[in-house]
């Protein structure tokens, strides 16, 4: 009899979860998941084999704060990081820091344009130019008459148009996660031309869009999407011109942001290792939504690596650095200053160099 009882009262345990779930994933209109294909995984082999030329990196603690996501150089004497409070500070090589402006939103990727303008990609306020005398002006936060909810990376050409991503239509700053476990691809790398005041998208379905960088002579544009771990590239020149491929199809990482060095070299930050559980649920939409109406908190990221790889014009490893200590990691920016690397995080209290071997 007791055997009995508790078949009985396990199967209506049973019955009380599942219901329980059939009425969360109705009603939960948090997140609305689509089924994706994950993009190969060659893993850390070969090319992405592991090593540990990254722990001679050499790291820098902020004066508070934390979050130096992105680190630009004027060319003279300061180099310029946002915090996710707002600010945005200037630093000396030794360190001396100041306060710059304060944006009043989450300062993510910068670059200096002609005029010595600091441009910034805001995924609260949108993209801004700070003038140097900290005056700041709203280039654009809209397209086709929506409002942007994650301005996320730039790169200006010699023409002025400023290149820059919109990372998800869906979700903001604040609620990064919920994109990658929606996956519903509505990133973007989008254009503004400050001489027309025009906005434009120029690739969308994107992955969560993050890093953008141009080609050597502007040929062509980048931009890096984190959720597939792919590398697109827009053509702006030649017989390819308007066509877009893959400039890398698979990398063993979710790659962050993207620089080119003007010379050779495309700095590619790999904010953490490709993630099996977020590829193994790519089809399993009812168990994401179940997901995604959860407490952020309870999620953690993908595991954190300090990782960078360097590729060539063509896209070709030229090198892979990566380290086993755990003291610095979620590396989201590489910026090469002279023969240096500045090494940018989201998540830490620090900015880290590194010294490329001549």
């Amino acid at each position: 009899m007791l055997r009995i009882l508790f078949k009985l009262l396990l199967a209506v345990m049973l019955f009380a979860v599942g219901l329980i779930c059939v009425l969360w994933f109705k009603g939960n209109k948090v997140v609305q998941p689509v089924k994706w294909e994950p993009a190969p995984n060659p893993g850390l082999s070969g090319d992405y084999a592991p090593n540990k030329a990254l722990d001679t990196l050499s790291i820098n603690k902020l004066p508070s704060g934390v979050g130096a996501e992105d680190i630009a150089y004027d060319g003279q004497q300061f180099f310029y990081t946002g915090l996710e409070d707002g600010r945005i500070l200037k630093f000396t090589k030794d360190n001396d820091f100041s306060e710059f402006v304060n944006t009043q939103g989450r300062p993510l990727g910068m670059q200096f344009d002609a005029n010595s303008n600091l441009i910034v990609a805001d995924s609260v306020k949108g993209l801004l130019s700070i003038s140097p005398v900290g005056e700041i002006t709203v280039l654009t936060d809209s397209v086709n008459g929506k409002k942007m909810k994650f301005v996320d990376d730039l790169d200006i050409a010699e023409d002025g148009t400023i290149w820059f991503s919109d990372a998800s239509q869906r979700f903001g700053f604040d609620e990064t996660m919920r994109d990658f476990i929606e996956a519903s691809m509505t990133g973007r790398l989008l254009s503004y031309n400050p001489a027309t005041q025009k906005t434009q998208v120029e690739i969308d379905g994107l992955f969560f869009a993050n890093g953008v960088a141009l080609g050597p002579n502007a040929g062509f544009v980048l931009v890096n999407e984190t959720g597939t771990g792919r590398i697109h590239r827009k053509w702006l020149k030649g017989a390819k011109r308007g066509k877009t491929d893959y400039f890398v199809n698979a990398l063993p990482g979710s790659p962050d942001n993207i620089s080119f060095n003007g010379v050779d070299t495309y700095w590619v930050a790999i904010a953490a290792k490709r993630d099996p559980k977020l590829d193994g649920m790519a089809k399993k939409t009812f168990l994401r939504t179940v997901l995604g109406g959860l407490p952020l908190e309870l999620f953690k990221t993908a595991e954190p690596q300090a990782f960078i790889v360097g590729l060539d014009i063509n896209g070709n490893v030229k090198y892979n650095l990566q380290t086993e200590k755990d003291d610095y990691s979620s590396i989201t920016s590489v910026n090469q200053y002279g023969n240096k690397l500045y090494v940018g995080s989201l998540h830490n209290p620090t900015y880290a160099t590194y010294e490329l071997i001549k």
